[in-house]
């Protein structure tokens, strides 16, 4: 008899992972692939800045022609002038403004348009946008017109890409261990950054037109993709949906268990309701887009949007600034400030992790992101004073600064913009995410767009400046949530003390900003302890 092996083990892996978890996995990859090409093509700015203004005294052998008192005549016109700096922060600037008001009606144009369409054509778009800018350097155009017009066109492009992507997120994923799984999935930013870091400063030195022809190739390329191969909704290929009706049909269940056990008796009136309202429920496919001031009304999106202005601030002044502070401090080429520079993104992989960790555990997010917030400022003053005195000193610390500017960063523009885009106020309305989440980011980035503008003028005076105005912004994040976080005290003190004569604190439904996500599902204490909503 011919002997047949087993299965092989791969396949049989296969065959164990679900049909809806291997759609959930495709869209995680899928959605990370998208958002890390939008911060790819944003990233090569900052690297290239360093070389549009250049200390040409270092370069051996000028031309001929070339006087020996000129120092920036390798450098490109229009940035070769002693205003340098504020026309470097121009083109920031421009980007970072077109981006903020682009993002308060995105959501709502998100919301009422097909998304796959909606995610793809902005992201082609931002293709050709972004290789414009590099097509500059090919064309010989020294018009400072040019470039701002193009970061203009390419600020509003990528205004549609966040809110998509959260609310394709917001659909397939549960609130139970969001802030985790989004902290994970949230590191496309910091490696988007770190790639767009790499690939334009492998070109900078030689082409830097190719540092951003490159990323505008593969962010059009990845929206080709997007069109072909994005599923908005599970109930698209037939899977269930993870968060709108799972307590009612896990309270419907109970009620048709316990009916079914006395036959005799007519199924309760409550009962037929319940079921005629999932039904219904469930028969909506597109519920209704709610309005901009209904999403203001959510409670802790106010809070919450403030925070982020300012935290934003002082992650997009990193952003765009430090390969140039890098450059001037520490005395690297435009190269090797690039490449140094990415560290600050990976400590960010990092704190967004950390922080979408500690808010699954504690349900507490204010306080999660109060309690970095507090530490950023003295780790940013330490590393303005020390952070250039040896190598191991800057790559240590970068990667701190890097972990606790984007953690709570990271932990607000995706769980948190999640819970409140679904809460409970919303009655399992969908639709309200893309709308909140554009809010959410759309404040942060009037603050992205802040940072930058004053760093390019404060840099004039001393980098010193600089820092301090980061310290300031982020002590300011931290107090717009001082409500939320005096709330989450209170009632996890509260929920401290009438958990003594059960078995665990631990056990007690953790604050939260839709009344469902904390530390864990389980409910041990009667429903009057139940924590009130922000």
């Amino acid at each position: 008899m011919t002997m047949r092996s087993s299965v092989a083990p791969a396949i049989r892996l296969m065959r164990a992972v679900s049909r809806d978890s291997w759609y959930r996995g495709f869209i995680i990859v899928l959605t990370f692939l998208i958002y890390t090409s939008f911060h790819l093509s944003r990233k090569p700015i900052s690297v290239v800045k360093s070389q549009l203004h250049r200390n040409c005294s270092a370069i051996p052998d000028p031309p001929a022609n070339i006087s020996e008192n000129d120092t920036t005549w390798c450098s490109w016109a229009p940035f070769d002038g002693p205003n340098y700096k504020e026309l470097l922060g121009s083109l920031d600037t421009s980007f970072l403004v077109a981006y903020a008001i682009g993002m308060f009606f995105s959501g709502i144009f998100g919301e009422r348009l097909p998304l796959r369409y909606y995610l793809s054509g902005g992201m082609v778009i931002c293709g050709v946008f972004t290789t414009f800018l590099g097509l500059g350097y090919y064309w010989n155009i020294h018009g400072l017109w040019y470039y701002i017009l193009f970061q203009i066109l390419n600020g509003l492009a990528q205004t549609t890409g966040w809110p998509s992507v959260v609310a394709c997120m917001g659909n397939w994923f549960g609130k139970g261990r969001r802030g985790f799984i989004m902290g994970v999935w949230n590191s496309h930013t910091a490696v988007g950054n770190i790639l767009g870091s790499l690939i334009a400063g492998a070109f900078v030195s030689t082409a830097w037109g190719l540092s951003f022809i490159v990323p505008g190739i593969i962010i059009g390329s990845l929206g080709i993709i997007c069109f072909f191969f994005l599923i908005e909704y599970p109930e698209d290929v037939g899977c269930s949906p993870p968060i709108q009706n799972e307590e009612a049909k896990n309270e419907l269940g109970n009620v048709q268990v316990m009916n079914s056990s006395t036959e005799n008796i007519f199924k309760n009136q409550e009962t037929a309701d319940l079921e005629e309202s999932v039904t219904q429920q469930e028969a909506v496919e597109h519920p209704q887009a709610i309005s901009f001031l209904g999403a203001l009304k959510i409670p802790g999106v106010v809070e919450f949007s403030l925070c982020l202005l300012f935290a934003k601030l002082v992650s997009y002044t990193f952003l765009y600034w430090l390969p140039l502070y890098i450059a001037n401090v520490a005395h690297f080429d435009a190269q090797k400030a690039g490449d140094m520079s990415t560290l600050f993104d990976a400590g960010g992989i990092i704190g967004g992790i950390m922080a979408g960790a500690i808010s699954d555990f504690s349900g507490a997010s204010a306080i999660t992101c109060s309690i970095m917030l507090i530490l950023t400022a003295p780790m940013l003053f330490i590393y303005n004073h020390f952070g250039q005195t040896s190598v191991s000193a800057t790559v240590a610390l970068l990667i701190v600064c890097g972990a606790l500017v984007n953690g709570p960063y990271s932990l607000i523009t995706t769980a948190v913009s999640a819970d409140l885009g679904t809460h409970q106020s919303l009655h399992g309305n969908a639709k309200a995410l893309s709308t909140v989440t554009a809010i959410i980011d759309g404040s942060g980035s009037i603050g992205a767009a802040l940072g930058p503008t004053l760093a390019s003028v404060l840099s004039t005076m001393g980098w010193n400046y600089v820092f301090y105005m980061l310290i300031v912004a982020d002590l300011l994040a931290c107090l717009f949530l001082a409500r939320l976080v005096y709330k989450e005290m209170k009632e996890m003190c509260s929920c401290f003390n009438k958990a003594r004569g059960y078995r665990s604190f631990w056990k007690c439904p953790g604050p939260s900003q839709n009344g469902t996500r904390g530390r864990d599902t389980q409910r041990t204490l009667p429903a009057t302890y139940e924590y009130s909503e922000y």
